[in-house]
């Protein structure tokens, strides 16, 4: 097992590899600060293929979708021992799902998605790829949220809601209507108070 990225979100992967009796073998970062993390030793990144499975370690939702878009390795989905999954719902690949999480039954997590510890991703859920939902934060039966958005820490989702593409829900806040693409809202009920660059940059080659 390789993981892509050196910071601090791969300490909680690293993390859960670790406990689920999975060997990781490298760290490589484009730009390392340190030489190991947690035991396994870091590497500049100089590498277009590996044979081992690959995790994007990295906390940014745009970064995970440069690299996954930059390099086609085949990618392997965490999942704590600790949280709650449906037989009956899907995670795709490259997508984390940390300690004391729950999904249940009939959701839909897409590619290199992040579900924070304790997040509840209710029945019925479609989470678009490289979604985030934050540490504590509760997404009700039905709700869509689009690719690229992050759900703050300890924020609300009601029942049926979509959230838009690339949106960001701040920490705490309770969502109960439509999000609009790329929109931030903060407050109890939220409000949108910006909407932010359009242009998300990332490199499909």
């Amino acid at each position: 097992m390789i993981l892509f990225g050196a910071s601090g979100h791969s300490k909680v992967v690293l993390d859960i590899l670790i406990s689920n009796g999975v060997k990781v073998d490298l760290i490589i970062d484009d730009h390392p600060k340190t030489r190991n993390i947690m035991g396994v030793a870091v590497e500049k990144n100089t590498f277009t293929e590996f044979d081992q499975q690959v995790i994007i370690a990295i906390g940014s939702n745009s970064a995970r979708k440069t690299v996954s878009c930059r390099y086609p390795f085949q990618y392997y989905t965490a999942i704590h021992r600790s949280a709650t999954i449906s037989s009956f719902c899907n995670i795709g690949p490259g997508s984390v799902v940390m300690a004391q999480a729950a999904v249940n039954a009939g959701a839909e997590v897409g590619r290199h998605c992040i579900i924070n510890t304790g997040a509840v991703v209710e029945h019925d859920c479609v989470v678009g790829d490289y979604a985030h939902v934050s540490p504590n934060a509760s997404l009700a039966g039905n709700v869509e949220v689009g690719e690229g958005a992050h759900i703050g820490i300890g924020a609300s989702v009601i029942q049926g809601v979509k959230v838009g593409k690339w949106s960001v829900v701040g920490a705490g806040t309770v969502v109960i209507k439509d999000v609009p693409d790329f929109a931030t809202v903060v407050g109890n009920p939220g409000k949108v108070i910006k909407i932010n660059n359009h242009n998300i940059q990332v490199d499909e080659q």
